[in-house]
């Protein structure tokens, strides 16, 4: 059985379908056969397009959708403040690599591979 890739229907076929199921010229066998569409998601379409068609002629929800005005200069100073915080709080608490005895590398013990002394550097004075 091979199964077909899922696909994107844009909006404009998904009013074009609810309102066809809504004019209730053909059943939604028959526009679900028609348009390869389930007709459960025909019905979904059709629900979508009722519940929303009160905001077109301006009820009071149309409001609640935009959201608040948000002043987007007030937020971006927000965030490089937060920003730069992040970066010098982050330097700071990036905790230094310290080596285990028994693990350090080479170089810094001044550990030679060929000999099986260890090289000590003189201090200067």
């Amino acid at each position: 059985m091979i199964r077909r890739p899922r696909r994107n229907h844009t909006p404009a076929f998904k009013v074009k379908l609810a309102l066809a199921a809504v004019r209730g010229e053909k059943t939604l066998a028959e526009l679900a056969q028609q348009f390869d569409i389930h007709p459960n998601q025909i019905t979904q379409w059709k629900a979508q397009l009722l519940d929303g068609a009160a905001g077109v002629f301006g009820s009071d929800s149309r409001g609640d959708s935009q959201g608040p005005a948000v002043d987007l200069t007030v937020l971006h100073a927000k965030i490089g403040e937060l920003t730069l915080e992040n970066d010098f709080f982050g330097r700071c608490a990036r905790p230094r690599r310290v080596w285990p005895s028994h693990s350090r590398p080479n170089s810094l013990l001044n550990v030679s591979f060929g000999s099986p002394t260890v090289r000590r550097q003189e201090p200067d004075s």
